[in-house]
C-alpha cells in the first residue's frame, strides 16, 4: 500500500475506485462496426444515409435483440447490406424494416412505412396511406365502375382497443386518379396463417396487416420493378417459402463470401478494445 492510501485508510477517507476490466463486444457487433463492412455499405446506401449511421443502428438492434448475437455474421451483415441497399433503416424507430432471427439465420423483413417509401420514391405515386378500419367504424366499398370507398372512424374513447374487420391501402398518382385495395379479416387472418413467424403477427398484427395490403396494392401501382420485386420476394421470405435467385433482380446479390474476409478479419481499432456498454450506446 502507498503512502497516500495508508494516510487515507488512517483518516478514513475511501480509497480510489477500482477500475472495472473492459469487456469486449461480441465478435459480430465489432464485425458490423469494422472499418471494412463499413467499407462496403459506403457502396450500398443512397446519399440520404451515411455507412457509420447504418453500423450504429445495426449495433443497437443487436443490443435490443439479444437473440440476433446467436445468427451467423453472414446472415446478420446480408440483411443489413440489403436494408442498405433499399435506402431502409431497420428497427423500430422508423418502423420501414425490421431484423429478424429466425434460428441461427437473420432475415430482412419490410415494414408497411418502408414499402410506402419505396413507393413514393417511383416519382409516380404522389401519396400512399393505409388504415385499419375497427369494429363499431361506419365503412363500406364498391367496385365496378365507380370504385370508392367511404371511413368514418368511430369517436369512442376505445376504439383502439376495438377488433380490426378490415384493413386497406389508398395510393393518389401522379397523373390524377387512385387506386386502392380493401382486405377482410379473414383475408389477412388466410396470410397470417401461412407466415413462418407467427411471433411477429402477433405481436404487430396491424403493422403486418397494413403492410399486406399495402403489397397487394402494390401490383397495381407505377414503382419500380426492383421496388415490386422486392416486395414479392418480402412475401415469399414472410411465408418460408424457399427465395430462387432468379427472384432477386440485384445482379450484386448477396452471398456468404461477401463477408468472408470480414468474419475472418480481427477487427482493430477503436471497436475492439471498448467496453461493450460504450458500444451498445
Amino acid at each position: 500500500m502507498s503512502t497516500s492510501d495508508q494516510l487515507a485508510a488512517a483518516v478514513g477517507a475511501p480509497s480510489a475506485p477500482v477500475a472495472k476490466p473492459k469487456t469486449k463486444a461480441p465478435a459480430i457487433v465489432q464485425q458490423v462496426l469494422s472499418d471494412q463492412f463499413k467499407k462496403q455499405l459506403a457502396l450500398a446506401v443512397p446519399k440520404h444515409l451515411s455507412p457509420d449511421r447504418m453500423a450504429r443502428i445495426a449495433a443497437t438492434e443487436l443490443r435490443k435483440t439479444p437473440a440476433l448475437l446467436n445468427t451467423t455474421p453472414a446472415s446478420f451483415l446480408g440483411a443489413v447490406m440489403q436494408s442498405a441497399q433499399l435506402g431502409l433503416e431497420p428497427g423500430s424507430a422508423l418502423g420501414q424494416a425490421y431484423l429478424v432471427p429466425y434460428g441461427n439465420q437473420c432475415q430482412l423483413i419490410l415494414g408497411y412505412r418502408g414499402m410506402i417509401d419505396l413507393a413514393r420514391r417511383s416519382g409516380q405515386v404522389l401519396s400512399l396511406s393505409a388504415f385499419a378500419v375497427r369494429e363499431g367504424d361506419e365503412f363500406s366499398y364498391q367496385l365496378g365502375l365507380h370504385p370508392d370507398i367511404h371511413h368514418v372512424p368511430s369517436c369512442e374513447a376505445d376504439r383502439v382497443k376495438k377488433p380490426i374487420t378490415f384493413v386497406y391501402a389508398v395510393a393518389n398518382l401522379k397523373g390524377g386518379g387512385y387506386q386502392f385495395e380493401v382486405m377482410s379479416r379473414a383475408e389477412v387472418e388466410a396470410v397470417k396463417a401461412k407466415a413462418k413467424s407467427k411471433n411477429i403477427w402477433n405481436t404487430y398484427f396491424e403493422q403486418m396487416a397494413l403492410k399486406t395490403v399495402i403489397r397487394r396494392l402494390f401490383k397495381y401501382l407505377p414503382v419500380s420493378i426492383e421496388a415490386l420485386q422486392v416486395a414479392n420476394v418480402d412475401a415469399k421470405r414472410e411465408a418460408g417459402e424457399r427465395i430462387d435467385p432468379n427472384d432477386v433482380i440485384d445482379i450484386n446479390a448477396i452471398s456468404v463470401e461477401d463477408f468472408k474476409d470480414i468474419e475472418d478479419a480481427e477487427v482493430v481499432g477503436t471497436s475492439q478494445d471498448a467496453p461493450a456498454e460504450t458500444i451498445n450506446k
